[in-house]
């Protein structure tokens, strides 16, 4: 009954042109306040001083935790079928490195 229920809530989603082109972006920003997590998704360049939010996305917490594990589910799926993704910063130059995320 359950997964019936679940086969009848299906949502249609449109995807624009102009957002399925997407945007390139390396460095994210994470903040929260009780009510909301802001994730600030930014391009920034080496050698470049600045750098440009180019996309702001706002969630519930609730939102935000499930966003969370969404991604580490996807993350297992593509480790299992190409490898471990590795997370040592030595990768980035230190003018990749933007400030952190605080409360």
């Amino acid at each position: 009954m359950e997964k019936k229920q679940e086969i009848q809530q299906q949502i249609n989603i449109e995807l624009p042109k102009e957002v399925a082109e997407g945007i390139y972006v390396n460095l994210v920003v994470v903040t929260h306040s009780p009510a909301e997590f802001i994730f600030d998704f930014i391009t920034i360049m080496p050698g470049v001083p600045q750098a440009r939010v180019r996309s702001r996305l706002i969630m519930s917490p609730v939102h935000a935790k499930r966003f969370l594990q969404v991604l580490k589910e996807n993350i297992a799926r593509y480790e299992a079928m190409h490898g471990e993704i590795p997370t040592s910063e030595q990768f980035l130059p230190d003018s990749f490195m933007g400030p952190s995320g605080k409360a």
